[in-house]
């Protein structure tokens, strides 16, 4: 019990803290990264060291977390990418992309010039942080206890909130809405994917996939093609 009170606490100082970092102080986006960097793995190598005391590298093996996908991932991955780039074509129409581009221009330092370099980090390095943190720290600590339910419930409940505080400015309350629940539901599929998996690769590449979407939608803001 005492090692799930500490994945929670520390899992929601830490998402509170970026959201007061990056959404109050508004700190640039290299800032950013490395803030995210510190809180998405530091946290969880000190709570392998500190409260379950075992070396990281014993914890959480790179070649077992990195494992190849099973095939019902990379389905839902060209599925996710698919689905998104759909959504942008029917829905585009009701979001502002001239504002969400002042407001990253303004807020981020994010231009036209190096939006390409972020949104290859985003793709790639953004989505391995946020697995190791939301799947691989938060998911599979509790789920290894008696709180299988809290396990899948938590980890997508503070997924989804924690994209919301990035683009609450972005869009109308039913596209945040909208937003919430399906990422509530991305999360409790990533759960489902990892639960009988030691890694979190099977996420990750769908993880991978749904930021390049976005990445491409995100050309229409800044005008690059």
């Amino acid at each position: 019990m005492r090692e799930i009170v500490y994945v929670i606490i520390l899992s929601v100082v830490a998402c509170l803290t970026l959201y007061f970092l990056t959404q109050i102080v508004e700190v640039n986006y290299a800032l950013q990264t490395i803030l995210k960097v510190c809180f998405f793995v530091v946290i969880p190598i000190g709570y392998v060291y500190f409260v379950k005391k075992i070396k990281f590298t014993h914890y959480l093996n790179w070649k077992t977390l990195l494992h190849n996908p099973s095939k019902l991932s990379w389905i839902f991955a060209i599925s996710t990418f698919t689905i998104i780039l759909i959504a942008y074509f029917f829905l585009g129409s009701f979001v502002d992309f001239n504002s969400i581009a002042s407001e990253l221009r303004e807020k981020s330092d994010i231009t036209a010039s190096n939006f390409i370099f972020i949104g290859l980090y985003i793709t790639f390095g953004n989505s391995l942080l946020e697995e190791l943190f939301f799947r691989g720290f938060i998911f599979k600590n509790l789920y290894h206890t008696n709180y299988k339910k809290t396990a899948y419930l938590f980890s997508s409940l503070l997924f989804a909130l924690y994209h919301i505080a990035i683009f609450k400015t972005w869009f109308n309350i039913w596209l945040i809405i909208l937003c919430t629940i399906a990422l509530f539901a991305i999360g409790m599929l990533f759960n489902w994917l990892n639960a009988n998996s030691k890694g979190f690769m099977n996420s990750w590449i769908i993880h991978i996939f749904a930021d390049a979407a976005i990445i491409i939608v995100g050309f229409r803001m800044f005008d690059i093609f």
